[in-house]
């Protein structure tokens, strides 16, 4: 399942690729066989020392280990993976895009119980369906979000936008404190994509959004501003805001208009 993304604090939007239902459930079974030989290893060990208050003491304490600490220990210490999920692909992070740390592993451990152990899986298969993101009655608790990192590998970039040459005066009239992470979103999604669009896709495309984010500057372009320069010009002035940089450069993006032919942001 396709996420939209996470926005960094330098305006960097992080594209990625929850991991599904089937994905999920392999790598599980793995990491249930792996736990399956422990504790059989476990309750061997625990054989040897008979039928004593000491041998069923390590029975129980080491089946709740295996049950329990195996996946908080592996995704503390592995950096949110397990052997299932390391033979997947996935890794568990936190929903801003940051490792998990032990406390994340905790709760999602804690809720592991309820998601596996006591409905034999069937909470973690109705919620990661019923979720937007793919999350399990653990990750709601926790903060986490499971990602597909082999994907995640290829899908995460970072982009700078800069001012579109000859725009530099325009873009020095634009106010953009207003812009919401939502609609710089919206406008580098437009802006990452304009060059696959047809030229009539790209320009009603470009018109819809520059409308919707104008409200915000309470601006209206002269005459003769194309739209997608407007979004350009509203992009790379928020990362600079966002991220403290200069805004000179080469938007990748841009194209030239003739005067015939330029959409205006009105």
């Amino acid at each position: 399942m396709s996420e939209p993304g996470i926005v960094t604090p330098e305006a960097v939007v992080l594209s990625f690729e929850t991991a599904g239902v089937g994905s999920r459930i392999v790598a599980e079974l793995i990491d249930l066989s792996v736990q399956f030989v422990a504790g059989v290893l476990v309750v061997g060990g625990a054989a040897l020392l008979g039928a004593t208050h000491l041998g069923l003491a390590g029975v129980y304490v080491g089946l709740f280990l295996v049950a329990f600490g195996y996946p908080v220990a592996m995704e503390t210490l592995w950096r949110g993976r397990t052997l299932g999920k390391a033979a997947m692909g996935l890794r568990v992070v936190t929903v801003e895009g940051a490792p998990v740390r032990f406390r994340h592993a905790l709760i999602r451990g804690a809720l592991g119980l309820v998601d596996f152990w006591a409905t034999s899986g069937a909470a973690a298969v109705l919620c990661v369906l019923a979720t937007k993101r793919n999350q399990r009655l653990g990750d709601l608790a926790a903060g986490t979000l499971v990602l597909r990192e082999r994907a995640s590998r290829q899908s995460l970039s970072a982009l700078t936008f800069w001012v579109p040459p000859g725009w530099e005066g325009y873009a020095a009239t634009l106010d953009v404190s207003a812009v919401t992470t939502a609609d710089y979103q919206a406008v580098r999604s437009f802006l990452v994509r304009a060059p696959t669009l047809d030229p009539w896709t790209r320009e009603r495309l470009a018109r819809e959004i520059a409308n919707a984010v104008l409200p915000r500057l309470h601006h209206q372009p002269p005459p003769g501003v194309p739209a997608e320069v407007f979004l350009a010009c509203v992009a790379a002035l928020y990362q600079a805001r966002q991220r403290r940089a200069p805004t000179g450069g080469t938007y990748p993006a841009s194209r030239s208009y003739p005067a015939s032919e330029r959409p205006s942001a009105q």
